[in-house]
Order: C-alpha cells, then structure tokens, then sequence
C-alpha cells in the first residue's frame, strides 16, 4: 500500500511498530507480518507514522490477521497531481510484493489532472491487472462533488480519480448500525454527516466519470448510463460507527474510529487478501466477479444492499445534487458492503484466468 513519509518535526506522527503491536494487544491478533519500502523516499524514516499509514495498516491486519503487508512509502507532502510518476511506480512495484493493493492517498476529482496524467496512472493499473494484482481505492469523502483542486472550488457534480478509473475496485462509504453488545448487524445507510468530527469529510464520493466511458462490466446493470459508474462496492466510513486503530506514543495509546472512504479500501483489500488465500492464487481484478456476483441469485447473502440516502451536500451556499442509494447497484453506494463469509467463496468460483 502507498503511504507518504513523514516529514521532520511533523506533528502527529507515531511509530507504526508501536502502533500495531499495541492493537494486536488490545484486541489479540497475531503480530503482523510488516515491511517498509522506502525506493521512492530515500532518507525517509521507514516506520514514523503520519495520518492515515498506522489505521491503513492495522486495518487491512483486521481483517486478514496472517497477510504479509508491504508499505511504500511516497515522498512526504506530495498529491496525486503533483506525484503522478510515484504513485504509478509503486503501483508497479506490487507485483513483485504482493497480489492486493489499497489505495487512500491523493485522490482528486478528475478536473484537477490532464490527460496525461490519467494516462500514465491508467498505464500502471493496467500493468497490475495484466499480473493479477487487485488494486482497492477510496472513492472520496467530498460526496458528489469530489475532491476539489482548490480550497475555493467551483461546486459541480465530479468524480475522483484514480477511484474512477476502470481497472479500480471503487470503495464508497457507508454508516453502520449494529448491536452495541453483541456487534450484530442491524443495518447501513449512506455516509452522509456533515460536521462529524473530520474536517472536511463528510460524504461518500460517488457518481459518473467524465473521462471513462462505461466498462463491459457494467453493461446492462440499472442506473448505469455511458459513463464509468463509480463505486462498486462500499464499507463503513463513518468516524462515529468506524473500525477500531490503535495510536501509541509517550507511554500511552489512544484507541480510535477510522473514518472516510480511506477506511472502505483497506477492508476490501483485507477481504480480498482473504479470497487470495481461500483461492488458493491471485484473484487480480475481480471487478467482472463483483458485477456477476450482483446480477446473481446469491447477491443479497454476499453483500448487504444499501438503500437509503443520498450524497448531496452543500459547498458554501451551494447544493451540489448528488444520487440516492436504492436498491442493487447505485452511484454511492455500489453493490454495497460485503458479507465477506458468503462474498469470499463465490469470488473464488467466479473469478476466471
């Protein structure tokens, strides 16, 4: 997984080893199998910790506790726009680390990047779908409207890439509602919350490409038009119903929500790590599967269908109308959040070559 280095003296940052070892404690999981590679940040410190890395870590740890978890770092402070060439070389790094890739870092809505740019992102996806490699990324936690360019945007409908991108396993976000005691599984609505304690996170991106057009895919499949639907599946991503991470630092720990779509792409690779290993080899892009699995007779015990909510939200005194979740496929939520006991062993059978 691409995660940026830290930069000194930056606040914040914690020791990932510290950090895992601690959640491992807390919630008695075997000790993860990490490594760091720092090609693209000579001279970074491999196992400080900013922002997202320690969560994205301990959260693909979760959900598949034996998995083997490569970090790559990226050169601190860089976005998508600017690291094009980085993110593309990590990208093709995976082959040779692993057979899943999360991606939460640097997504932008589509306006910010040129042609060029999409281009050489698309070039290394599809070098990773060529070898077998499942790349999971976040599909923004701006809603409708995407990640902006600017910090005084021009509010419009918009999708973020690379989660556009065809050859991604687009993840959307959810809110959870389950048993307080038990953690059964009541139910999920759209991540919609305005002011939930994030700043600037506040809704599940979702919607249609500008610049792909439709993948076979997701021909035929209601709500879908000419354009890349995006997502395709979803997760939890609110930061008051989301999974446990663990910070450490100066003697103490703090135990924590993970929250936005950043959260959905590490469960899925997770699962799909899991589907790996169940397999018995790489499932690689199993976006077909996914479609196949939702026109199937077996949907709604592989995955729980979210029907309610929206992500339109306001940017100033602008209302950017966004989609509503209904029910199969939809523009906010895909498919849905996966019943991952029933989902891993039908990604096995339906997923070919």
């Amino acid at each position: 997984m691409p995660e940026f280095a830290a930069t000194p003296g930056e606040s914040g940052v914690t020791d990932v080893r510290q950090d895992i070892t601690r959640y491992d404690s807390v919630f008695r999981l075997p000790a993860a199998h990490l490594r760091v590679i720092t090609t693209l940040a000579p001279g970074a410190s491999p196992f400080q910790a900013p922002g997202e890395y320690s969560g994205d870590v301990e959260i693909v740890h979760a959900i598949a506790p034996q998995a083997a978890i490569r970090v790559i770092l990226i050169p601190a402070d860089v976005s998508l726009a600017l690291g094009v060439k980085d993110f593309s070389a990590a990208l093709r790094m995976a082959p040779s680390l692993g057979s899943v890739i999360s991606i939460t870092q640097g997504g932008l809505n589509e306006s910010c990047l040129t042609s060029a740019q999409v281009a050489t992102l698309h070039s290394a996806l599809q070098f990773d779908s060529e070898r077998h490699i499942t790349v999971a990324v976040a599909s923004g936690d701006f809603g409708a409207e995407g990640q902006p360019c600017t910090a005084t945007p021009t509010p419009a409908r918009a999708v973020v890439f690379p989660a556009s991108d065809p050859l991604a396993l687009a993840v959307g976000g959810t809110s959870l509602d389950a048993s307080h005691m038990t953690g059964t599984y009541i139910g999920e609505t759209v991540w919609n919350r305005p002011g939930s304690g994030v700043p600037g996170v506040v809704a599940s991106g979702g919607g249609f490409s500008r610049d792909f057009a439709r993948p076979a895919y997701q021909a035929d499949v209601p709500g879908i038009g000419a354009r890349r639907g995006v997502p395709d599946v979803a997760s939890d991503a609110d930061p008051d119903t989301g999974i446990a991470f663990v910070e450490a630092g100066g003697g103490q720990f703090g135990i924590f929500p993970a929250g936005g779509t950043s959260a959905g792409a590490p469960v899925w690779a997770g699962i799909v790590a899991m589907a790996d290993q169940y397999a018995g080899r790489h499932l690689g892009f199993i976006n077909p599967a996914i479609y196949q699995i939702g026109r199937s007779a077996q949907y709604h015990r592989a995955f729980h269908d979210v029907t309610k909510g929206n992500n339109t939200v306001q940017v100033g005194s602008v209302t950017v109308k966004g989609f509503d979740a209904g029910p199969a496929w939809d523009p906010v939520t895909g498919w849905g959040s996966p019943n991952a006991q029933v989902l891993i062993p039908l990604l096995a059978r339906y997923v070919t070559g």
